[in-house]
């Protein structure tokens, strides 16, 4: 156990979760998991994301309060999209509904904190010898995360704070904040702000609802509530965004007959 403000039980939780910007085609992802492997062994170690837009904390931070409610309480969320290393930007550990985040201060953690329950934040003032200066999710935030995992909460590397120094705005945003690698735009507004009537405009065109693909004729552009919750546009067995010339960043906005237009 550890001092006040640590976690109730030192049990392990279930699983390390990666969401990051640093791709796949670099060394960064596997530098990391080395880190992981060695100071939480046997803890299992999912990558949810790896293509947050890249140096985008806003639409990262929009991303991961949808995604993360569907992982189990108890798991430890390893966080970075950190254009700021190595400058004046603090170090975060939040607890938020019983689930951990571990990153920057930037703003990346602060709306899945600001939409909890309940939740806690504590500045990382530790810094490891020989930490690079351009890498701080390999020297500093994926042992702190892997400690955490292991169920070793480092209360001596740790200052309990009231609030993260950076936050973003937790309403929703109407932008678009992903796009996969079917074309699909996955945007920042949740779907329990529309219902089947809602009309979607983006880019001077405004898109009907549609249930699933399979209820769009082909090629047909349409927006729907995807599987993370969020409102999302696509087209059926077609690249919406390439058909649209989407990118992150891009406005939109959703006129809705129960709660008004949000954009």
């Amino acid at each position: 156990m550890g001092s006040a403000g640590s976690p109730d039980s030192g049990q392990a939780p279930a699983q390390l979760v990666l969401f990051t910007d640093y791709g796949w085609q670099d060394p960064y992802v596997g530098q990391v998991k080395t880190v992981m492997a060695a100071e939480a062994p046997g803890v299992a170690v999912i990558d949810l994301l790896h293509a947050v837009p890249d140096f985008n904390a806003h639409a990262g931070a929009q991303l991961l309060a949808a995604l993360a409610p569907a992982f189990p309480v108890g798991s430890v969320f390893f966080c970075v999209v950190d254009p700021g290393v190595g400058a004046a930007r603090d170090a975060l550990v939040v607890e938020a509904d019983g689930r951990w985040f571990v990153g920057p201060d930037n703003g990346l953690l602060s709306i899945v904190a600001a939409r909890a329950r309940q939740h806690r934040s504590w500045h990382i003032h530790w810094r490891p010898e020989g930490m690079s200066d351009s890498f701080h999710g390999r020297d500093l935030f994926a042992p702190i995360a892997a400690w955490i995992a292991a169920g070793k909460f480092p209360s001596d590397k740790l200052k309990l704070i009231s609030e993260p120094n950076i936050q973003f705005d937790a309403a929703d945003l109407p932008r678009i904040l992903y796009i996969d690698h079917y074309g699909n735009a996955w945007t920042g507004i949740r779907g329990g702000l529309a219902d089947a009537a809602s009309r979607l405009e983006v880019k001077g065109k405004t898109l009907p609802w549609r249930r699933v693909f399979a209820e769009a004729g082909k090629g047909e552009l349409f927006w729907y509530q995807n599987s993370a919750g969020l409102i999302e546009i696509a087209a059926n067995r077609a690249n919406a965004a390439a058909f649209l010339g989407l990118k992150v960043g891009d406005l939109v906005k959703l006129s809705s007959t129960s709660h008004g237009s949000v954009h």
